[in-house]
């Protein structure tokens, strides 16, 4: 039998008294108007979005209520002796500080105290962009230490108050990493007007207590390098980790694959890209520094047409002294262009960073290239025209050493017939035999076989000279001329369709201008092709020619400006040839005046004596051999 359901009467009136009870209590908990919420912790300010005020309560979201006391624990967990200025309003990831002073704008971060926006004013990128060095977190800048407790912390993490004033004209920011009012981290970081050179001091102050200075403290600087030229090949290689120690040796990481190394005693330390430069320099040396660089490789995606944004990463770590528990360094920071003038007014051997050549090439380009190139630039000329009266001006100084290089290979045109009779009269004696007759002809008929060689070799240093210099003058950096648009990079007259290697994408000109110039110039001068051809030597005659087309594939990337300045310089040294050989030197009186040396007697200096009878006690051992 079904048991029939009954209504609870008690069941009811217990559900309708739990809900008077409930409603009840939430009635007495809310707040009454003009009452302010308060709690046993700290009031935590919450922020009022902008639309707020013009929402109604409905649309307003539900209020989340922080616990601070949870939020002051996770803090002291995170910042540890740190966490005081981890508190503070200016703790914020992106609040920052821009301080612009004419020719640089940085932008500070409250996040490590450190640049995290470094941009150039007066220049732009090969896309006509504005110019960073430091960006979109390409950069950091920190110090490492232990605390006494063994935590590790660097300064990048930390949070940072910031205070800028003026004195006189200099801005001067202060950055500080507080344990307390009275114990912090202090960077300031001075600029003055119009100076890419700031002043930058790191010092503690009590926190004797804080830091373990038995641990290690050190500087760990990184830095991807925005690209920033139109030639990756060309900005890579001049991409380097430049540093000076040792009291003013300066040297540079492998511009090319990745590479570390530890140096001592160093004074500064530079992330150097083709035309720009990032230094770190101090009066008190740096014991020791962990230097590292690694280079990207160049890629294209022409589907979406992006390139490379960077060409190398850079890392140093450097030792700081500690000293009870505390460190002071005063400090320079150079964020700016790799021009000479700029870099040389400084006086901290930071000229070094603009790769001028070694010895005698550097002092050409330092005391000769460089004072004339900045007289001329004073008239206000184009760069192309610069380049232009620079060139003539040197050949105008060379061409004494022209004249003699000219007379020197006409004399060996006109003693050639006599040479190859005398080759094949001595064609099945030894070579030493051979070499000796032919060097007795040489005397009689005063012909100085080696006498070109003196004039090429005191051409080669201002050939290398420039070499050097016009890939690395910033003066020249997007300045065009005719069909060239940067003078310090490669022209363009044909991109083409794919790429090929060893030689590129595109077709220059200007290269193809000094390839067929010095075709023609070798073809004039006959260098190297008067020269007899030993066995077992290759054929000089076939190395020249080869040479011009050498030329194509090594100068099509390379700064139009330089093969700009080699094609003005083999086609000046053509007209020259042409001049000396129309109008100055006959060869039919040279060849008179050969046959008139040998009737005279040969005098033989010490060392022609010597010679002779070296080579003929060589003959001798050789013919004994035989027997």
């Amino acid at each position: 039998m079904q048991q029939e359901k009954k209504f609870d009467v008690n069941s009811l009136i217990g559900f309708v008294l739990m809900g008077l009870i409930l409603v009840y209590f939430m009635y007495i908990e809310q707040p009454k108007e003009g009452e302010e919420q308060t709690t046993n912790t700290e009031q935590v300010e919450k922020p009022v979005a902008p639309e707020e005020n013009n929402t109604s309560n409905q649309d307003q979201p539900m209020a989340v209520v922080i616990d601070s006391t949870h939020l002051d624990e996770s803090l002291k967990l995170k910042y540890g002796e740190f966490y005081y200025s981890a508190s503070l309003q200016s703790a914020k990831d992106d609040a920052v500080t821009v301080v612009d002073n004419g020719v640089l704008n940085l932008t500070f971060s409250n996040k490590g105290g450190q640049i995290v926006e470094a941009r150039l004013n007066d220049y732009k990128t090969s896309e006509k962009e504005d110019l960073y060095l430091i960006n979109n977190n390409n950069g950091s800048f920190g110090i490492e230490f232990s605390t006494n407790n063994n935590r590790v912390f660097n300064t990048a993490d930390l949070f940072f108050t910031p205070s800028l004033k003026k004195e006189g004209e200099n801005q001067i920011l202060s950055m500080k990493a507080k344990v307390s009012e009275n114990q912090y981290i202090e960077y300031v970081y001075t600029l003055k007007p119009d100076d890419y050179m700031l002043d930058f001091s790191i010092k503690t102050v009590g926190l004797e207590n804080v830091i373990n200075a038995n641990k290690p403290v050190k500087i760990d600087w990184k830095l991807k390098a925005n690209r920033t030229e139109k030639s990756f090949k060309n900005e890579n290689m001049y991409t380097t980790l430049d540093y000076e120690y040792e009291g003013g040796k300066t040297d540079y990481l492998s511009a090319g694959g990745s590479s570390d190394d530890i140096e001592k005693d160093v004074s500064w330390v530079a992330f150097k890209q083709q035309f720009f430069s990032m230094v770190l320099l101090t009066d008190k040396n740096f014991e020791t520094a962990d230097l590292a660089s690694n280079t990207f490789e160049e890629f294209t995606d022409e589907v979406n047409h992006i390139q490379n944004k960077f060409t190398k990463t850079f890392q140093v770590k450097l030792p700081l002294k500690v000293s009870n528990g505390s460190f002071n360094y005063d400090m320079n920071m150079y964020i700016g262009p790799n021009k000479y003038s700029i870099l040389d007014s400084y006086k901290r051997n930071l000229d070094e960073l603009i790769p001028l050549g070694w010895g005698i090439f550097g002092w050409v380009n330092r005391f000769f290239v460089i004072p004339i190139f900045n007289w001329l630039e004073g008239f206000g000329l184009s760069y192309g025209i610069i380049i232009l009266v620079i060139t003539l001006i040197v050949k105008l100084i060379l061409s004494p050493v022209t004249y003699k290089n000219f007379l020197s290979s006409a004399k060996m045109r006109v003693i050639r017939p006599e040479v190859d009779a005398l080759n094949e009269k001595h064609k099945d004696s030894d070579a030493t035999k051979k070499q000796q007759a032919t060097m007795e002809l040489y005397k009689q008929a005063g012909v100085n076989p080696m006498a070109g060689c003196l004039p090429a070799l005191l051409q080669m240093p201002i050939l290398f000279a420039m070499f050097r210099f016009f890939p690395s003058a910033i003066e020249l950096r997007q300045e065009s001329f005719l069909w060239a648009d940067d003078l310090s990079s490669f022209d363009s007259i044909m991109q083409l369709p794919f790429y090929v290697p060893f030689y590129g994408d595109h077709i220059s000109l200007f290269t193809l201008l000094m390839a067929a110039a010095l075709m023609v110039y070798t073809m004039m001068s006959g260098a190297g092709m008067n020269q007899p051809t030993q066995p077992g030597m290759p054929n000089m005659k076939y190395m020249m020619y080869l040479m011009p087309v050498m030329m194509i594939f090594w100068f099509n990337s390379y700064a139009s400006g330089l093969s700009y300045y080699y094609f003005l310089s083999n086609f000046i040294s053509i007209i020259q040839i042409f001049i000396i050989k129309k109008y100055i030197i006959d060869e039919d009186k040279i060849h008179a005046q050969m046959q008139e040396n040998k009737k005279k007697p040969v005098k033989k200096s010490k060392w022609s004596q010597k010679m002779g009878n070296m080579m003929a006690e060589a003959q001798k051992q050789q013919a004994n051999k035989k027997k």
